[in-house]
């Protein structure tokens, strides 16, 4: 991977395909090669004719962590985003952000609407606004000495993830404290481009997708079947709809 550097953080990012550029956002705890490279995101984008470029976020992957929950704010975040774009010289892009990673994405469009030409919010539906559950339980996972004395089943699940990932767990840790801010119906129903809010039937994270959609002067809906939050990723309905979505809108 390549690095830029933003706000003092060494910032790990792809840039691969030629065509309109797509921008992709993971989601908390993963970083670009789980998100959009294994699942075959990368892949499918680049052979359909576009640019996909995707950047691990502060804490993640590759890139430089931080302990200091200030730093994990979604509109820091979103800076980095925009700060990618400038580092490439890319003045518009389609956005694509999965389940932290959509929340990203929806402050982008609010904070820099200039750069962004469509906006993909995958994982994330209902729970933009209202919350996504308690996720204390799950930063308490991630910095105890024992995994084996863990008993909150999401704290468990994301607990597992990390360490299958080799994550610095404390800096992921930090990130869930300042990372789940909402966004109010009337805030977000500003974002005029074309929205896909899309979230896995079994998804029991997100929240629906219609309800979210709704909001949007633009938005769409799009159930991934049979999925839940985790394997709804790389499921090969999304990306079809996905690749439709950015056919009908074009750069």
């Amino acid at each position: 991977m390549q690095h830029f550097s933003h706000q003092g953080f060494e910032l790990a990012f792809i840039d691969e395909g030629e065509g309109d550029p797509v921008l992709l956002i993971h989601g908390f705890a993963s970083n670009t090669k789980i998100n959009w490279i294994n699942p075959g995101w990368v892949q499918a984008l680049t052979g359909a004719g576009y640019r996909v470029v995707a950047f691990d976020h502060r804490g993640h992957g590759e890139s430089a962590p931080s302990y200091d929950p200030a730093d994990y704010t979604p509109s820091l975040m979103a800076g980095d985003a925009a700060a990618l774009l400038d580092q490439l010289a890319i003045g518009r892009a389609h956005v694509f952000g999965y389940s932290m990673g959509a929340r990203v994405a929806a402050f982008m469009a609010l904070e820099h609407p200039e750069r962004v030409a469509s906006l993909i919010l995958g994982g994330l539906g209902q729970g933009l606004l209202d919350g996504v559950g308690d996720w204390d339980p799950i930063a308490e996972a991630l910095v105890a000495e024992d995994a084996a004395s863990i008993t909150h089943p999401r704290g468990k699940m994301f607990r597992a993830f990390a360490d299958q990932t080799r994550s610095d767990r404390r800096a992921l840790a930090a990130c869930i404290e300042r990372s789940r801010a909402n966004l109010a119906p009337e805030t977000l129903a500003a974002i005029d481009q074309p929205v896909l809010v899309a979230v896995g039937t079994r998804d029991d994270i997100a929240g629906p997708a219609e309800p979210l959609a709704r909001v949007f002067p633009h938005g769409e809906a799009f159930d991934i079947e049979g999925r839940d939050h985790m394997l709804s990723v790389g499921d090969r309905t999304f990306k079809a709809r996905v690749l439709q979505f950015l056919e009908a809108h074009p750069l």
